[in-house]
């Protein structure tokens, strides 16, 4: 029986991952789950798979999780210092979902105490994916794609030599405003961006996928997990969302993988990999879809892209700047202190405003990501700030 554990259990990807190991009984022995406020279906999921432990990431409510999990053998904790330790228990497969920049210690932890990091958090590989990567490799430890982009090139190079690889292309679905005019952008709400056409997904990512800086985010991550080149990486519209992404050869072959809009695809594969079990999901029909359509991302329209090469380019720290400042950004959009289009030009500002620190030159270590991501997150309020004293 495997031992898992699964960090983020309350979010989008979490849900579906408890859900598929729910559907197979017997089958794994869960250590730990963790979550954020919603102790409730925390507490739920626990008693579901029988965890040995459930750890809330908010101090404040370790009482009313300990109350839902009274008398049941689950045992309860709370905090960061309980998350860190959770993430230190023996486990065969981890699924790291917890969202943000805050996955990344609890990912680290996990390799260097298990054998299999199922990645769902790809801000681990954008701030720190020397860090990740060669952790794994230090402890012969084993990181598998859980972003269906990734996912379906890692299944697409099965068999194959990377030196082979010409180029590597990940879909966008372009969001929820693909087809909206720049001049209509400015206005767009948190509400709207947050209407995904394909994808069922969190709030968050959703509003990333609408400004493309969860693409932006996934070109950083193909060239930390695949170690390739920028130039090797591309990016094109396909809002069928049907193909997930495309692996060119020096022969000019390309390796499609294609398949429902259904993250429990990507779950399911690093779940039972190196095995294909039976999944939940639809199957296509070829003949009722009749076409998939493509189309070159205008980067003036959504800079996000032309940012993420940047920071490619640049390597080091500026990947955990790129995100710090990312995050901050989508939280001022939420809270309707900046425009839709603001997030781009808050990151951009903070970006030049840190080069001077020789981002690409520093080493990386936990430390040193952590505070860049500190670091930047103060620029980008500023630069916030700077957005709305010019509106008053």
């Amino acid at each position: 029986m495997r031992r898992v554990s699964i960090f983020g259990a309350t979010g989008s990807i979490g849900c579906q991952t408890v859900e598929l190991i729910a559907a197979d009984p017997g089958a794994y022995d869960v250590v730990a789950l963790t979550g954020g406020r919603n102790v409730a279906k925390l507490a739920e999921q626990a008693l579901l798979l029988n965890a040995e432990i459930a750890v809330t990431a908010e101090d404040r409510l370790l009482g009313e999780l300990r109350e839902r999990l009274a008398g049941t053998g689950v045992e309860a904790a709370a905090g960061r210092t309980a998350l860190l330790e959770a993430a230190t228990m023996p486990a065969d497969w981890v699924m790291s979902a917890i969202v943000g920049a805050a996955g990344l210690a609890p990912g680290l932890l996990a390799l260097a105490h298990g054998e299999t990091l199922a990645l769902a958090n790809k801000e681990s590989l954008v701030t720190a994916g020397p860090l990740l990567m060669g952790t794994a490799a230090e402890h012969a430890a084993r990181v598998l794609p859980v972003d269906s982009e990734h996912s379906a090139v890692f299944q697409a190079l099965v068999g194959e030599d990377i030196s082979a690889v010409e180029r590597i292309v990940i879909t966008a679905s372009g969001g929820a405003f693909r087809d909206w005019p720049r001049e209509k952008l400015a206005a767009a709400t948190p509400e709207e961006a947050a209407r995904h056409p394909n994808w069922d997904m969190g709030q968050r990512i959703t509003i990333d996928s609408a400004s493309l800086f969860n693409k932006a985010l996934e070109l950083i991550e193909t060239k930390e997990f695949f170690d390739v080149r920028p130039d090797q990486i591309e990016a094109v519209i396909h809002p069928e969302s049907l193909v997930h992404a495309l692996v060119g050869f020096r022969d000019g072959a390309l390796m499609a993988h294609v398949g429902p809009p259904d993250m429990r695809h990507a779950i399911g594969y690093a779940l039972n990999w190196p095995e294909r079990k039976a999944l939940p999901v639809e199957r296509l029909d070829l003949a009722k879809i009749g076409q998939l359509s493509f189309r070159a991302p205008d980067e003036t329209r959504t800079p996000a892209l032309r940012l993420a090469r940047e920071v490619m380019e640049t390597g080091g720290l500026a990947g955990a700047v790129f995100n710090g400042a990312k995050e901050v950004a989508m939280d001022a959009f939420l809270a309707r202190r900046i425009g839709f289009l603001d997030m781009a030009g808050v990151v951009e500002e903070t970006l030049t405003k840190m080069s001077a620190d020789r981002l690409g030159s520093a080493q990386i270590t936990l430390d040193s990501v952590t505070q860049a991501d500190h670091v930047a997150r103060v620029r980008a309020g500023e630069a916030i700030t700077a957005i709305e004293s010019i509106e008053a």
